[in-house]
């Protein structure tokens, strides 16, 4: 059976699992190309100083005209905001909306090409800590190139990423008209689920070997704010785990991320066709919710996902509500969760920030109200 991976799932976890503090430890290194970037941009009074998301003091034109995106989800939220026709550039991975894929490309996001870049003439690069190089970042910055980096690692995270990149181009309004619309949509799926218990699911990763999240990735927040949390509870942020455990902890659903409409019928298909996995309620039940691959994108397109993944776990919440009732209850089983320290070899990817720092609580092994779990916007 094919892994359940997508493009969006490699574009945002394969990168190293260091990069976010490399990033941040570069700054003292950049200082000679920062100067020069400096000296340029005193031809331009207008030229202002920004501090990006790993503490990087970047120096970017008042009106920023051309700019070249890094990762997919970048591209995406630049569509988002309605900037497209300043969009100069984007990676060969970059396919969210469809129009995207019709930018000249710079190559892939962890190896792009540096001369393609700069022969786009950009303004600003946008990269991202998830799995832009430090080589990239750097030898961009050592021909003056501006690059500022993001690093979100929650919903939240997400949404002030969006609105600093409006405010980098320029479009303040645009930024927190759209942060506002996502923001009342994540409102009222917890509305809708605020006494309502989440469900206990298996995020799959890579099937084999089988790979999950951590807690502290921002797909696990996304889990939280749908109403579900992981039956893994590990700091690592895509552990392996034995099937063996997964048998033991019984997740009511297996949820996956694809792009292909039809993956839903055929991963069950496939799943209860198989001795190991016939071993779970979920599959037995068809509890297999394929969800969309924005689910693994810190980008405006998240927000979709998390209302298509609440419906797939709480369908009742939604009927209900939809006829005018509310149910406080979903009837799911309790289920037993599990702390995790695999020790094992991890994919290399994103590297979260402290939960705590971003004003967030850490999960909590069996909450009784989601909204101990998801967090305030």
């Amino acid at each position: 059976m094919r892994a359940a991976i997508c493009c969006g799932i490699s574009s945002t976890m394969l990168g190293s699992a260091t990069r976010a503090a490399e990033l941040r430890q570069s700054g003292a290194a950049n200082a000679s190309a920062a100067a020069q970037q400096s000296s340029g941009a005193a031809k331009n009074e207008l030229a202002r100083i920004v501090t990006d998301e790993t503490g990087k003091r970047v120096t970017i034109p008042a009106d920023v005209k051309r700019v070249v995106t890094l990762a997919p989800n970048l591209t995406e939220t630049i569509y988002a905001l309605g900037l497209e026709e300043r969009l100069a550039g984007d990676t060969d991975y970059c396919d969210t909306p469809p129009a995207a894929k019709l930018k000249p490309h710079v190559g892939g996001a962890q190896n792009p090409s540096l001369e393609a870049i700069i022969a786009l003439h950009p303004d600003l690069v946008l990269a991202t800590t998830s799995i832009n190089r430090i080589e990239t970042v750097d030898g961009l910055a050592k021909v003056g190139v501006a690059v500022y980096t993001t690093d979100p690692q929650t919903v939240r995270g997400m949404l002030e990423s969006t609105a600093r990149i409006a405010g980098l181009m320029g479009a303040e309004a645009l930024g927190s008209a759209l942060v506002a619309k996502l923001r009342a949509r994540l409102e009222a799926v917890s509305a809708r689920l605020a006494d309502v218990p989440p469900v206990h699911a298996l995020f799959v990763v890579w099937e084999d070997p089988l790979i999950t999240i951590g807690q502290n990735t921002f797909i696990a927040d996304a889990m939280r704010w749908a109403g579900a949390e992981s039956v893994i509870l590990s700091q690592q942020k895509w552990p392996h785990i034995s099937f063996e455990e997964v048998v033991r902890l019984q997740p009511e659903y297996i949820l996956f991320a694809s792009d292909h409409a039809g993956f839903g019928a055929e991963e069950l298909g496939a799943l209860r066709s198989r001795e190991a996995w016939k071993q779970l309620r979920a599959v037995e039940l068809g509890h297999i919710a394929v969800i969309s691959e924005e689910i693994n994108r810190p980008s405006p397109g998240l927000v979709d996902a998390i209302e298509q993944l609440a419906r797939e776990v709480h369908p009742e919440v939604f009927r209900a509500a939809e006829n005018g009732k509310v149910k406080m209850e979903n009837g799911h089983g309790q289920r037993q969760m599990t702390h995790a320290n695999f020790g094992v070899q991890e994919l290399q990817g994103l590297k979260p920030g402290d939960s705590s720092a971003n004003g967030l609580s850490r999960l909590k092994p069996r909450p009784t109200n989601i909204n101990e779990l998801r967090p305030a916007l």
